[in-house]
């Protein structure tokens, strides 16, 4: 989950649903407050912190942030409409992994973003998904549709698991074959399709989402 600390509502909630809309969790605070009680209940995957806010700037969360082993290490970009230099070296000399001024494009936002996630997913990989009405959180093997609960086998989940880990990617009958079902196992790829029709039932018109590559494999862009 992606923590925004914003108290503009207006760009608040125009960044939480440009990046829930590009498949990023994501949820925003009005409060620095907020924002803590939150951290207590679950790590997120990354912040993005203004520096003007009520109660406590963002320079102070953080320093905060850094400063607790627990979120150490997770990766902060500053928004902030203050563009003088000293901000900005006041920022990356506390651990700050990136810096975009207001105001900013939404598309480059999500590029850095991404970028950002790639770069630090071996320490915090994602593990939490939305696309349209499709809800995965891999951690915890849940998988919603329109919030309704779906009951996948293993082998199922496995497969939509890697499917969005490898987003945007086209994965080979092959290369599923042996992430799913492991190296040794002596199938042929039509085990691959059968678990595919049935992922797609069980996933109702969230199934589109699941594109079929004629002669190569499968993936998932949307």
């Amino acid at each position: 989950m992606i923590y925004l600390v914003e108290d503009d509502t207006n760009i608040r909630e125009l960044v939480t649903y440009t990046l829930n809309s590009m498949g990023l969790p994501a949820r925003g605070f009005a409060l620095p407050s907020l924002f803590w009680k939150e951290v207590e209940k679950e790590r997120p995957a990354l912040v993005l912190l203004d520096i003007m806010l009520p109660e406590q700037d963002g320079l102070h969360i953080l320093q905060k942030l850094r400063n607790a082993p627990e979120t150490a290490k997770v990766p902060v970009i500053m928004l902030t409409a203050k563009a003088e230099e000293y901000d900005k070296v006041k920022g990356f000399d506390l651990g700050a992994d990136d810096y975009i001024p207001k105001p900013f494009g939404m598309m480059e936002l999500v590029a850095r973003v991404k970028a950002l996630l790639r770069r630090t997913e071996d320490i915090y990989p994602l593990t939490e998904y939305t696309i349209g009405s499709l809800y995965v959180n891999t951690a915890s093997h849940v998988v919603r549709v329109q919030n309704t609960e779906i009951t996948l086998t293993h082998k199922e989940f496995e497969l939509l698991k890697i499917l969005l880990e490898n987003r945007n990617i086209v994965l080979t009958r092959e290369q599923l074959l042996s992430r799913v079902w492991g190296y040794s196992f002596d199938g042929e790829s039509r085990t691959v399709d059968v678990h595919v029709k049935t992922l797609r039932q069980k996933l109702g018109k969230a199934g589109d989402i699941i594109e079929t590559i004629r002669g190569v494999g499968y993936k998932i862009s949307k």
